[in-house]
């Protein structure tokens, strides 16, 4: 089964918070994911912390197209302590 985001929140600088359908919940830094055309406009902090939940497709999104798949979130996911 694919994993599943049901909460995300932008914390700081390229960080957001994830909690996934598991219960699993932590920081993902994208700071050395935001590479490509798509991306670039990211680098903006204001830009990047527009990020939101896709309420259909449960996947990080933001106002320019960029987004990033739950599955490829869940793999750099760090657990909260």
């Amino acid at each position: 089964m694919l994993p599943r985001i049901t909460d995300a929140r932008y914390i700081s600088g390229y960080t957001v918070w994830l909690r996934f359908m598991d219960g699993s919940e932590g920081s993902v830094d994208l700071s050395a994911e935001l590479t490509g055309p798509i991306f670039e406009p990211l680098h903006d902090r204001a830009i990047f912390a527009q990020v939101r939940l896709h309420p259909e497709l449960h996947k990080l999104v933001w106002p320019n197209g960029a987004d990033f798949a739950p599955e490829f979130l869940r793999a750099r996911l760090r657990a909260a302590a």
